[in-house]
Protein backbone atom coordinates (compact mmCIF):
# COMPACT_ATOMS: atom_id res chain seq x y z
CA UNK A 1 0.00 0.00 0.00
CA UNK A 2 1.42 3.89 -1.36
CA UNK A 3 1.75 6.39 1.54
CA UNK A 4 -1.01 8.23 0.15
CA UNK A 5 -3.49 5.27 0.51
CA UNK A 6 -2.34 4.99 4.15
CA UNK A 7 -2.84 8.51 4.69
CA UNK A 8 -6.00 8.77 2.63
CA UNK A 9 -8.59 7.71 5.81
CA UNK A 10 -6.39 10.13 8.15
CA UNK A 11 -7.10 13.54 6.35
CA UNK A 12 -10.70 14.17 7.20
CA UNK A 13 -9.53 13.92 10.65
CA UNK A 14 -6.47 16.26 10.26
CA UNK A 15 -8.66 18.58 8.56
CA UNK A 16 -10.85 18.43 11.87
CA UNK A 17 -8.25 19.50 13.95
CA UNK A 18 -6.37 21.66 12.06
CA UNK A 19 -10.35 24.05 11.50
CA UNK A 20 -10.59 23.34 15.45
CA UNK A 21 -6.81 24.77 15.82
CA UNK A 22 -7.10 28.20 13.87
CA UNK A 23 -10.89 28.35 14.61
CA UNK A 24 -10.91 28.46 10.40
CA UNK A 25 -12.34 26.32 8.04
CA UNK A 26 -9.85 28.36 4.86
CA UNK A 27 -6.72 28.35 7.47
CA UNK A 28 -7.13 25.10 8.66
CA UNK A 29 -7.78 23.26 5.21
CA UNK A 30 -4.78 25.39 4.19
CA UNK A 31 -2.53 23.67 6.96
CA UNK A 32 -3.47 20.00 5.98
CA UNK A 33 -2.59 21.15 2.28
CA UNK A 34 0.99 22.27 3.14
CA UNK A 35 1.33 19.15 5.35
CA UNK A 36 0.34 17.20 2.12
CA UNK A 37 2.59 19.24 -0.13
CA UNK A 38 5.62 18.71 2.32
CA UNK A 39 5.36 15.01 2.24
CA UNK A 40 4.90 15.27 -1.46
CA UNK A 41 7.79 16.99 -1.92
CA UNK A 42 10.42 15.24 0.65
CA UNK A 43 8.52 11.94 1.33
CA UNK A 44 11.99 10.48 2.81
CA UNK A 45 11.35 12.64 5.78
CA UNK A 46 8.00 11.39 6.49
CA UNK A 47 8.16 9.74 9.85
CA UNK A 48 8.08 6.00 9.10
CA UNK A 49 8.92 4.97 12.46
CA UNK A 50 5.07 5.81 13.69
CA UNK A 51 1.66 4.86 13.02
CA UNK A 52 0.86 6.69 9.46
CA UNK A 53 -2.00 8.72 11.47
CA UNK A 54 1.49 9.60 13.64
CA UNK A 55 3.65 10.30 11.11
CA UNK A 56 0.82 12.66 9.32
CA UNK A 57 -0.26 14.43 12.35
CA UNK A 58 3.72 14.83 13.33
CA UNK A 59 4.23 16.68 10.17
CA UNK A 60 1.34 19.06 10.63
CA UNK A 61 2.76 19.87 13.87
CA UNK A 62 6.05 20.70 12.43
CA UNK A 63 4.46 22.76 9.95
CA UNK A 64 1.85 24.88 12.44
CA UNK A 65 5.04 25.42 14.90
CA UNK A 66 7.31 26.87 12.43
CA UNK A 67 4.84 28.84 10.59
CA UNK A 68 3.52 30.89 13.35
CA UNK A 69 6.56 33.10 14.68
CA UNK A 70 7.57 34.28 11.00
CA UNK A 71 4.01 34.93 10.53
CA UNK A 72 3.51 37.38 13.30
CA UNK A 73 7.78 38.45 13.42
CA UNK A 74 7.13 39.96 9.88
CA UNK A 75 3.41 41.28 10.31
CA UNK A 76 4.29 43.18 13.72
CA UNK A 77 7.49 44.74 12.49
CA UNK A 78 5.92 46.79 9.14
CA UNK A 79 3.72 49.32 10.89
CA UNK A 80 1.12 49.90 13.56
CA UNK A 81 -1.26 49.02 11.49
CA UNK A 82 0.14 45.38 10.40
CA UNK A 83 1.09 44.97 14.35
CA UNK A 84 -2.89 45.33 15.14
CA UNK A 85 -3.62 42.81 12.72
CA UNK A 86 -0.60 40.62 14.27
CA UNK A 87 -1.87 41.07 17.50
CA UNK A 88 -5.36 39.97 16.14
CA UNK A 89 -3.73 36.58 14.73
CA UNK A 90 -1.77 35.87 17.93
CA UNK A 91 -5.03 36.12 19.80
CA UNK A 92 -6.60 33.28 17.64
CA UNK A 93 -3.61 30.86 18.20
CA UNK A 94 -4.44 28.23 20.28
CA UNK A 95 -1.88 28.21 23.03
CA UNK A 96 0.14 24.81 23.47
CA UNK A 97 -2.28 23.98 26.15
CA UNK A 98 -5.20 23.75 24.04
CA UNK A 99 -3.68 21.76 21.54
CA UNK A 100 -2.64 19.46 24.03
CA UNK A 101 -6.44 19.06 25.00
CA UNK A 102 -7.78 18.66 21.31
CA UNK A 103 -5.00 16.10 20.36
CA UNK A 104 -6.14 13.65 23.43
CA UNK A 105 -10.40 14.99 23.85
CA UNK A 106 -11.16 15.51 20.32
CA UNK A 107 -8.78 13.53 18.28
CA UNK A 108 -8.24 10.44 20.56
CA UNK A 109 -4.51 10.70 20.86
CA UNK A 110 -2.71 9.18 24.20
CA UNK A 111 -0.85 10.85 26.41
CA UNK A 112 2.37 9.19 24.70
CA UNK A 113 1.22 9.85 21.30
CA UNK A 114 -0.07 13.73 22.00
CA UNK A 115 3.86 13.99 23.71
CA UNK A 116 5.75 13.01 20.44
CA UNK A 117 3.09 15.32 18.17
CA UNK A 118 4.07 18.40 19.91
CA UNK A 119 7.34 17.29 21.15
CA UNK A 120 7.12 17.27 24.80
CA UNK A 121 7.26 14.55 27.74
CA UNK A 122 4.17 12.81 29.02
CA UNK A 123 3.95 14.65 32.17
CA UNK A 124 4.32 18.13 30.18
CA UNK A 125 1.25 17.01 28.39
CA UNK A 126 -0.77 16.18 31.43
CA UNK A 127 0.35 19.56 32.69
CA UNK A 128 -0.94 21.47 30.11
CA UNK A 129 -4.09 19.56 29.57
CA UNK A 130 -4.53 20.56 33.01
CA UNK A 131 -3.49 24.39 32.23
CA UNK A 132 -6.36 24.28 29.24
CA UNK A 133 -9.23 23.08 31.70
CA UNK A 134 -7.97 25.26 33.79
CA UNK A 135 -8.27 28.32 31.03
CA UNK A 136 -12.28 26.83 30.33
CA UNK A 137 -13.11 26.78 33.90
CA UNK A 138 -12.29 30.76 33.90
CA UNK A 139 -14.03 31.41 30.17
CA UNK A 140 -17.01 33.48 29.80
CA UNK A 141 -20.45 32.13 29.96
CA UNK A 142 -22.16 31.85 27.44
CA UNK A 143 -26.32 30.75 26.48
CA UNK A 144 -26.35 27.42 23.86
CA UNK A 145 -29.10 26.83 21.95
CA UNK A 146 -29.09 22.92 21.04
CA UNK A 147 -30.58 21.32 17.97
CA UNK A 148 -30.93 17.70 18.32
CA UNK A 149 -33.97 15.66 17.65
CA UNK A 150 -32.74 12.20 19.72
CA UNK A 151 -34.01 13.10 23.44
CA UNK A 152 -31.24 11.02 24.98
CA UNK A 153 -28.40 12.87 23.42
CA UNK A 154 -30.10 15.95 23.85
CA UNK A 155 -30.30 15.55 27.69
CA UNK A 156 -26.83 14.61 27.43
CA UNK A 157 -25.57 17.49 25.80
CA UNK A 158 -27.95 19.80 27.87
CA UNK A 159 -26.28 18.35 31.34
CA UNK A 160 -22.60 18.83 29.48
CA UNK A 161 -23.09 22.34 28.56
CA UNK A 162 -24.73 23.56 32.28
CA UNK A 163 -21.72 21.40 33.52
CA UNK A 164 -19.30 23.90 31.78
CA UNK A 165 -21.28 26.81 33.59
CA UNK A 166 -23.56 27.82 30.85
CA UNK A 167 -26.77 28.53 30.18
CA UNK A 168 -29.32 26.43 27.94
CA UNK A 169 -31.38 28.79 25.97
CA UNK A 170 -33.65 25.64 24.73
CA UNK A 171 -33.97 22.75 22.22
CA UNK A 172 -35.00 22.37 19.32
CA UNK A 173 -35.61 19.61 16.62
CA UNK A 174 -36.75 20.69 13.86
CA UNK A 175 -35.11 23.58 11.42
CA UNK A 176 -38.37 25.83 11.74
CA UNK A 177 -38.36 25.13 15.55
CA UNK A 178 -34.64 25.71 15.60
CA UNK A 179 -34.70 29.18 13.21
CA UNK A 180 -38.14 29.94 15.81
CA UNK A 181 -35.91 29.58 18.77
CA UNK A 182 -32.65 31.49 17.79
CA UNK A 183 -35.16 34.26 16.62
CA UNK A 184 -36.78 34.53 19.95
CA UNK A 185 -34.03 34.55 21.99
CA UNK A 186 -30.34 34.39 20.17
CA UNK A 187 -27.65 32.43 22.09
CA UNK A 188 -24.08 32.69 22.03
CA UNK A 189 -23.41 28.86 21.19
CA UNK A 190 -25.22 26.89 18.66
CA UNK A 191 -24.86 22.77 18.76
CA UNK A 192 -26.24 21.29 15.83
CA UNK A 193 -27.47 17.94 14.81
CA UNK A 194 -26.82 17.16 11.52
CA UNK A 195 -30.38 14.93 10.67
CA UNK A 196 -33.32 16.15 12.51
CA UNK A 197 -36.75 14.63 13.57
CA UNK A 198 -38.68 15.66 10.37
CA UNK A 199 -35.87 14.89 7.83
CA UNK A 200 -35.19 18.47 7.77
CA UNK A 201 -31.23 19.45 8.22
CA UNK A 202 -29.18 21.18 11.00
CA UNK A 203 -26.77 22.69 8.95
CA UNK A 204 -30.09 24.66 6.46
CA UNK A 205 -31.35 25.51 10.14
CA UNK A 206 -27.69 27.07 10.83
CA UNK A 207 -27.93 28.72 7.73
CA UNK A 208 -31.00 30.52 8.41
CA UNK A 209 -30.08 31.18 11.88
CA UNK A 210 -26.40 32.72 10.06
CA UNK A 211 -28.23 34.65 7.58
CA UNK A 212 -29.19 37.08 10.41
CA UNK A 213 -26.74 37.36 13.22
CA UNK A 214 -23.06 35.67 13.76
CA UNK A 215 -23.10 33.23 16.22
CA UNK A 216 -20.20 29.93 16.78
CA UNK A 217 -21.74 26.75 15.44
CA UNK A 218 -20.57 23.05 16.69
CA UNK A 219 -21.70 19.98 14.36
CA UNK A 220 -22.74 16.66 15.58
CA UNK A 221 -22.79 14.18 12.95
CA UNK A 222 -22.74 10.19 12.76
CA UNK A 223 -20.69 10.65 9.56
CA UNK A 224 -18.15 13.37 10.12
CA UNK A 225 -16.13 12.32 6.39
CA UNK A 226 -18.99 13.81 4.64
CA UNK A 227 -18.34 17.46 6.16
CA UNK A 228 -14.57 16.92 6.05
CA UNK A 229 -13.83 16.84 2.95
CA UNK A 230 -11.98 20.23 1.97
CA UNK A 231 -14.14 20.85 -1.53
CA UNK A 232 -16.61 22.95 -0.05
CA UNK A 233 -17.76 25.52 2.37
CA UNK A 234 -18.01 22.98 5.49
CA UNK A 235 -18.40 23.38 9.69
CA UNK A 236 -15.08 24.92 11.37
CA UNK A 237 -15.81 22.68 14.54
CA UNK A 238 -17.89 19.03 14.30
CA UNK A 239 -18.43 16.48 17.07
CA UNK A 240 -18.13 12.63 16.17
CA UNK A 241 -21.37 10.91 17.36
CA UNK A 242 -21.11 8.62 19.76
CA UNK A 243 -19.31 11.43 21.44
CA UNK A 244 -17.56 11.73 24.74
CA UNK A 245 -18.23 14.45 27.33
CA UNK A 246 -14.58 15.77 27.47
CA UNK A 247 -15.16 15.91 23.25
CA UNK A 248 -17.96 18.18 23.36
CA UNK A 249 -16.13 19.97 26.32
CA UNK A 250 -13.12 20.64 24.27
CA UNK A 251 -15.34 21.90 21.31
CA UNK A 252 -17.40 24.35 22.83
CA UNK A 253 -14.24 25.60 25.08
CA UNK A 254 -12.68 26.03 21.65
CA UNK A 255 -15.54 27.70 19.49
CA UNK A 256 -16.01 30.15 22.52
CA UNK A 257 -11.99 30.48 22.70
CA UNK A 258 -12.06 32.11 18.98
CA UNK A 259 -15.37 33.79 19.81
CA UNK A 260 -13.96 36.17 22.40
CA UNK A 261 -10.64 36.73 20.79
CA UNK A 262 -11.98 37.55 17.36
CA UNK A 263 -14.65 39.26 15.27
CA UNK A 264 -16.69 36.52 14.25
CA UNK A 265 -16.75 36.22 10.27
CA UNK A 266 -19.73 36.58 8.28
CA UNK A 267 -22.02 33.51 7.36
CA UNK A 268 -20.55 32.37 3.88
Amino acid sequence: MSLGQQLAPHLPFLRRYARALTGSQTEGDQYVRATLEAIVAAPEEFPREVDPRLGLYRTFQAIWASSQPEAFGAASASGTENEAIAQARLARIAPLSRQALLLTAMEGFTTEDAAYLIEASPDEVEELVAEALREIEQQTRSRVMIIEDEPLIAMDLEQIVRDLGHDVTGVAVTRDEAVALAMQDRPGLVLADIQLADDSSGIDAVKDILSEFNVPVIFITAFPERLLTGERPEPTFLITKPFQRSTVKAAISQALFFDEATVPEAAA
